[in-house]
């Protein structure tokens, strides 16, 4: 139950300004219209490269800020030390996934990232 509602409060809390599901696209490796978990946990891989300008394998909450609002972040470190991980960003980014594939057919089409989780998960992925 506890997951549940702090999955809600990431899903909440994230800001879902200019994310669209034309953007997701990109990262539609085998062109089927869909985005599964491997081609989502990919491009979530990438976009935490992307982040990292320190190079130190974390993100603090600067680095992700735009992204994920504090208690988001807070929420997705489950260890405390104010930082996430690879791991971490993409597990936050599997529950999104996740929360989204609301038919659990293990990918997300334009109706599912079109959604709240959906939104958030692709702002995440930018």
């Amino acid at each position: 139950m506890h997951a549940r509602r702090g999955l809600l409060a990431t899903i909440l809390v994230l800001g879902f300004a200019g994310a669209t599901y034309a953007g997701s696209l990109k990262y539609d490796l085998d062109k089927d219209g869909t985005l599964d978990l491997a081609e989502m946990e990919a491009a979530a891989g990438a976009a935490f490269d992307r982040l990292d300008k320190d190079s130190d394998a974390t993100l603090d909450y600067k680095e992700v800020k735009g992204r994920v609002n504090k208690k988001a972040f807070l929420g997705a470190d489950p260890d405390k030390d104010a930082t996430l991980t690879k791991e971490e960003y993409i597990g936050m980014a599997e529950r999104l996934f996740k929360a989204a594939d609301v038919n659990n057919e293990g990918t997300l089409d334009a109706r599912e990232l079109r959604s709240r989780a959906g939104r958030a998960l692709q702002r995440l992925l930018q």
